[in-house]
C-alpha cells in the first residue's frame, strides 16, 4: 500500500490540542432529513472554523461520477466549486478544541483513506473519534426522536439500548475507519439518528438536534443546539398540518405511535423498520431498504453537501 500519509497536507501551526475529539460527517452517505449535514452545517455556523488538514481529493474522488459545478455567466466560466476533503478546528462553547472531517466521502482507496485518518489521529493525540448518521426508520414524528449508538467498546454507549439485532447494510467510509480503529485497539463511536421515513427525503432538524445532543452527552462537548430546535419547532407544526389534512398520512402515523408506544413499553418485541401489520423484514431487505435510499440521494451530477 502506497504511504497513507501523502494523502494529507497537516497545517504547521497547531496550537496544543491536547486530546481532542474528531467529529467525522462525510458526505455521500445514508443521510435521511438532511441530518449530517444540518448536524454540520449548524457547527461550522455557530462555531469558528479553520481547516488544519487537507486531503487529495485528486486520488479520492470520483469526478465522473459527482461532477462538482462550475458557474456560467454570459461568456465565460467563472467559479470552480472543487471539492474539499478537509479537517477542521473548531472550539465548543466552553472553548475546548475539537476536530470535524468534512467533505465528500471517498469513492476510492478506502482503506488507505481511512489508513490516513487513523494516522492523523495519532498524531494529533485523538482521543475518540464520533461518526454521525441518520436513516430512515418506521417511526412517528410525534415521538422522542431516537438513536442507534455503536462503538468499538460497549462502554462508550452505556446508556444507549441497541434498536437492531444483526443486520448487513451497505458499507461506507465511515464506518469503516470506526471497523478498523476497533481493529487496533482504539476508541471510536457513532450515531445514527432515527428519521421517519415519510420525512426521509426533507429536511428533518430534530434528527440534527438529537445528533449533536449525543456527541454531548458521550464526549462532554458544548455543542450549539440552539437553531436547530427552533427549526425543528417549526418542521413539526407543518408536518403535523400536512398529515392533518390527509385520512391516509393520519392513519399512519396513528399507526407508527402504537408501534412506537408497544416498543417502547418491551424493548426487543417489535423492529422499527417493520412495516405497519406486516411480517419482520430480513436483513437483505434492510440493506436493500438503505441501498434504495442511498440512490435516491445520489443522482447524476449530485455535489457535495447538495
Amino acid at each position: 500500500m502506497l504511504d497513507p500519509h501523502e494523502l494529507y497536507e497537516l497545517s504547521d501551526d497547531l496550537p496544543e490540542l491536547g486530546q481532542p475529539v474528531l467529529l467525522q460527517a462525510l458526505t455521500g452517505f445514508v443521510d435521511a432529513g438532511s441530518a449530517t449535514r444540518l448536524a454540520r452545517e449548524q457547527l461550522f455556523s455557530s462555531l469558528d472554523a479553520r481547516p488544519v488538514a487537507s486531503f487529495d481529493v485528486d486520488q479520492l474522488y470520483d469526478y465522473r461520477s459527482r461532477r462538482p459545478p462550475m458557474t456560467f455567466v454570459e461568456d465565460h466560466w467563472e467559479d470552480y466549486d472543487a471539492p474539499k476533503l478537509e479537517v477542521h478546528l473548531l472550539h465548543d462553547d466552553d472553548e475546548t478544541p475539537f476536530l470535524l472531517l468534512s467533505g465528500p466521502e471517498p469513492d476510492l482507496q478506502w482503506e488507505r483513506f481511512v489508513a490516513a485518518v487513523g494516522g492523523l489521529a495519532a498524531r494529533l493525540d485523538v482521543r475518540l473519534t464520533v461518526g454521525l448518521n441518520s436513516i430512515p426508520m418506521a417511526v412517528p414524528h410525534t415521538r422522542p426522536t431516537g438513536v442507534t449508538a455503536h462503538a468499538t467498546r460497549r462502554e462508550l454507549i452505556s446508556g444507549y439500548e441497541p434498536w437492531l439485532q444483526r443486520v448487513q447494510v451497505p458499507g461506507s467510509v465511515g464506518h469503516l475507519l470506526e471497523f478498523r480503529l476497533g481493529e487496533q485497539g482504539r476508541d471510536a463511536l457513532g450515531f445514527a439518528a432515527h428519521v421517519p421515513h415519510y420525512v426521509a427525503q426533507a429536511e428533518y432538524p430534530a434528527a440534527a438536534e438529537v445528533l449533536l445532543a449525543s456527541v454531548s452527552r458521550s464526549t462532554g462537548l458544548l455543542l450549539p443546539r440552539d437553531g436547530l430546535r427552533s427549526a425543528a419547532e417549526v418542521v413539526r407544526v407543518e408536518i403535523d398540518r400536512q398529515v392533518a389534512q390527509t385520512e391516509d398520512a393520519a392513519a399512519l402515523v396513528s399507526a407508527l405511535e402504537e408501534q412506537y408506544d408497544a416498543f417502547a413499553r418491551g424493548r426487543g418485541e417489535k423492529n422499527l423498520l417493520a412495516t405497519e401489520g406486516g411480517p419482520l423484514p430480513t436483513a437483505d431487505e434492510l440493506g436493500a431498504e438503505l441501498e434504495r435510499f442511498l440512490a435516491e440521494q445520489g443522482r447524476p451530477g449530485d455535489t457535495p453537501g447538495s
